[in-house]
């Protein structure tokens, strides 16, 4: 039985012909030629998403860093509050400044706590920064944890005000506890 088109012709019996390779450049890859440039692809992409996942973990942990440096912060503000005068460890503490250009042209200070006692100790530190008269126009607080006798801490206490008017940092409170 012969199955015809819509038309009720027969269906054509010509095979297609091979393509013409003169037109071709090159020559064909081998094999092994072929599992190579797959494996290198496959390299390639892996190294992309391990790199995507190397910068997700990087801005996970410096999402986390920040999260309990500002934790920190506001636990050395909790604590000063209710201290009176510039607190019991003013002695365990100092400040360095930082060149603005290392920090984009902000103002920063440099806190080192230094844990002068022989118990294990915690920190909160204020640091005010005045402007020419002498009035505090921003007040940062630092703190440090469960430093061992000797050991010592260095956060930052960050200006976020313009560099103009230039302002003066002053170590205001520091309360051991």
């Amino acid at each position: 039985m012969c199955i015809r088109d819509s038309n009720g012709d027969a269906p054509s019996t010509t095979r297609p012909t091979a393509p013409d390779t003169a037109s071709f450049s090159g020559t064909p890859p081998t094999a092994l030629e072929s599992k190579a440039s797959a494996a290198v692809e496959s390299a390639r992409a892996a190294a992309s998403a391990a790199a995507s996942s190397a910068s997700a973990a990087a801005s996970s942990f410096e999402a986390s860093v920040s999260a309990e440096v500002e934790r920190a912060n506001r636990a050395a503000e909790t604590e000063l509050e209710d201290v009176d005068g510039q607190g019991n460890a003013m002695s365990d503490v100092s400040m360095t400044g930082k060149p603005r250009s290392e920090t984009g042209g902000l103002l920063a200070v440099v806190v080192t706590i230094t844990n002068k006692t022989d118990r294990t100790a915690s920190y909160a530190v204020q640091v005010d920064f005045l402007d020419g008269s002498g009035k505090a126009v921003e007040t940062r607080f630092v703190g440090a944890e469960d430093l061992e006798p000797g050991e010592r801490a260095q956060p930052l206490a960050i200006s976020r005000k313009p560099a103009e008017p230039v302002l003066t940092p002053k170590l205001a409170k520091a309360q051991r506890y």
